[in-house]
């Protein structure tokens, strides 16, 4: 099927009609700083560039890792949990050529695009419907965490290895959103680049520098975080007590 025209799916036996609402979710994040290059050398089937860190003394050009922590609570897919790997990108719509000036704009702005790299679920449901709805590169995985105390923390493991431990400091209160933020993520899934738009609105955010614990594991997904550099400080840590999404129909990224 043509996901530009598709507005309803079959997903085991249940129609899934877009927009899919998220009425309910909590998250914790980490944002690293990762060699540029690495990066990009990762992500090049994608045909997407990593957007670029304004200059860090002593430790080359950079871009973000951000590795995502969610409790689905109350959505159209169903209550699941969800870890994301995902890099900063430029929007491949934008004009040819930039720089690091605009892509620190872009990030100050919240122009920026982030690119859903890796996403291992627990629930079934929401695994099909995210690899046939956006080509989300959701895999089954087994998940320990909790997102209620002062410290958010969580354990993925997939095929019995672990992926990762991760554990968020409470942070500084920043005020809720008063209106849903429009978002663009982009997936890729058997040869194939797509973007979505989305929209969402926080509640009860939280976010310091720092504040982050990671232990690697042995897992795939975690080899590749370590030929990152992680685990490493990060940047910043963020954690949203409250939020809602709203996520449209995926297009595919023409060459």
């Amino acid at each position: 099927m043509n996901s530009s025209t598709v507005d309803s799916y079959d997903i085991m036996g249940e129609q899934v009609t877009l927009p899919v609402e998220i009425r309910k979710a909590t998250a914790f994040t980490a944002a690293f700083a990762v060699p540029y290059d690495k990066a990009a050398r990762l992500i090049s089937p994608t045909g997407l560039s990593p957007l670029a860190l304004p200059g860090l003394p002593g430790l080359g050009k950079r871009t973000i890792c951000m590795l995502v922590l969610v409790d689905y609570v109350d959505g159209d897919l169903g209550p699941y949990n969800e870890f994301g790997v995902c890099f900063m990108v430029r929007d491949h719509r934008a004009a040819a050529g930039s720089s690091a000036l605009l892509d620190a704009k872009a990030m100050v702005t919240g122009d920026a695009c982030a690119l859903i790299h890796q996403l291992p679920v627990d629930g079934e449901f929401t695994r099909q419907a995210g690899r046939g709805i956006w080509g989300f590169p959701k895999i089954m995985a087994e998940f320990d965490a909790d997102h209620d105390s002062d410290t958010k923390r969580a354990g993925v493991r997939a095929d019995g290895q672990l992926i990762a431990q991760l554990s968020v400091r409470k942070g500084i209160a920043v005020p809720d959103q008063k209106s849903s933020a429009e978002l663009t993520s982009y997936s890729y899934l058997d040869g194939v680049t797509r973007f979505t738009p989305w929209h969402m609105q926080a509640r009860d955010t939280r976010v310091r520098i720092g504040g982050a614990d990671l232990i690697l594991g042995s897992h795939p997904i975690a080899e590749e975080l370590k030929s990152l550099g992680l685990p490493r400080r990060a940047l910043m840590t963020t954690s949203v007590g409250d939020f809602g999404m709203s996520f449209g129909r995926a297009t595919e990224v023409s060459g």
